[in-house]
């Protein structure tokens, strides 16, 4: 987020400074895109289910929309965006949203700072429940409850800090412009940890309502002009770039993915074509506002490409990562972090860096360095804290349960009628 980035408790005045309409109106119109997200993402993953898995995989990503608001308000924004610069984690000077009054504002943007704490307070629901694709029918509630908090505590809210909130990576000099590592390759990455320490299912379903899959990436699709363009954090030309990059990546990436499929699979599938543009989607998410037009149809080629490619691996290798969260959102966005460093330009965004094809190896080397980084940390620290929380609570669910959890584990049913 180019003008969070500029972070730190300098961007805050108490005074009555004049606030922008237009980028307060626009900024709440994109916070609201991109909770609808989170809905999105609960119908898009249980259509990919079973039927009597449904409920189980739709509840993780609402509990996330209840839990994480209630951490962002006690020490979430506070960690993420306060304190000084070349750090890690933030302080505790916002923690209960103290010292956040009614003239509060953040001043590169003109907006009142509720309104970025709300925006970023999105982004933070949404990332965690990205997660749960990879384990679907396999985790108990319990434990991922716990695995919620922790993992946003210790992945998500550095992360964050270190690139939106003036921390070390934004001053070292990379850029993530909407969520690559912060959100997309740190869950992308967390999900090939907890699929691998969880292990296989012993009950293997298939896709059970395609036109859910469907109202979910619409959903998710919509929500994304929030997610992307949004994080201008303004209205200016960068917004409308981010939002046009957002929509060609995506297309690009779904034709992409429908035609390579049909090409194995010898028909064209509905489900390869909405895959492809989630796809294309998270792999632009870093570099939207800060490559030219031409580079999001590249990106959006290389994530069709890429994403699929990667999924096929996956299989091959006997990852069960149910809905395919590493092959998308961790190769996606590590994906989109690389090619930020060989599109960027100072002329599309002086906020920005100088990529690999206009003669710069430094900022290139520097978005790959960090998004191996992260994703390395993100899979390390998923996989031994779930076995910590192994140790308090059982992580996965009993054989018995997993073909049916929602009336083993919620006692309700998505179809009881």
């Amino acid at each position: 987020m180019a003008d969070a980035a500029a972070g730190g408790d300098l961007v805050y005045a108490e005074e009555r400074l004049m606030i922008s309409g237009a980028n307060t109106g626009f900024m709440l119109l994109a916070a609201a895109l991109v909770m609808l997200m989170t809905p999105g993402l609960a119908f898009f993953y249980g259509g990919l289910v079973g039927r009597s898995n449904t409920l189980t995989i739709m509840i993780q990503s609402f509990a996330s929309m209840g839990i994480t608001t209630v951490m962002w308000w006690l020490v979430g924004y506070s960690l993420c965006f306060s304190g000084g610069s070349d750090g890690i984690f933030g302080n505790f000077h916002y923690a209960f949203l103290r010292h956040v009054g009614v003239n509060t504002i953040y001043q590169p943007s003109h907006i009142p700072l509720s309104v970025l704490i709300v925006y970023q307070m999105m982004f933070a629901i949404i990332t965690p429940a990205l997660i749960t694709g990879a384990f679907t029918n396999r985790v108990t509630f319990k434990a991922y409850l716990i695995f919620l908090v922790v993992w946003q505590v210790a992945v998500y809210y550095p992360f964050v800090h270190m690139f939106w909130g003036n921390g070390l990576l934004a001053q070292w000099g990379a850029r993530d412009f909407a969520g690559g590592i912060v959100v997309h390759a740190s869950a992308g990455f967390a999900a090939l940890a907890s699929v691998l320490y969880v292990g296989k299912r012993k009950f293997v379903d298939t896709p059970h309502n395609i036109p859910f899959i469907a109202l979910g990436t619409g959903l998710l699709w919509f929500g994304w002009y929030g997610f992307n363009a949004g994080s201008e954090l303004k209205v200016d030309h960068v917004t409308a770039l981010a939002f046009l990059n957002t929509d060609i990546a995506a297309s690009f990436a779904a034709v992409t993915w429908l035609f390579v499929e049909w090409w194995f699979a010898k028909k064209p599938h509905f489900v390869g074509l909405l895959t492809g543009a989630v796809a294309g989607l998270a792999t632009i998410t870093p570099a939207a506002g800060y490559v030219p037009i031409y580079a999001s149809v590249v990106i959006g080629i290389a994530a069709g490409l890429v994403c699929y490619g990667a999924i096929q691996l996956k299989n091959k290798l006997h990852w069960d990562d149910a809905l395919d969260v590493w092959g998308v959102h961790g190769m996606g966005g590590l994906l989109g972090i690389v090619l930020l460093g060989v599109f960027a330009g100072t002329a599309v965004n002086a906020s920005g860096g100088v990529g690999l094809i206009h003669g710069s190896g430094s900022f290139f080397g520097k978005q790959v360095a960090a998004g191996l980084g992260c994703a390395l940390y993100a899979f390390l620290f998923t996989y031994a804290a779930l076995r910590v929380i192994d140790l308090i609570t059982p992580v996965r669910v009993g054989e018995e349960a997993e073909s049916g959890l929602d009336e083993a584990m919620h006692g309700e049913s998505a179809y009881a009628l």
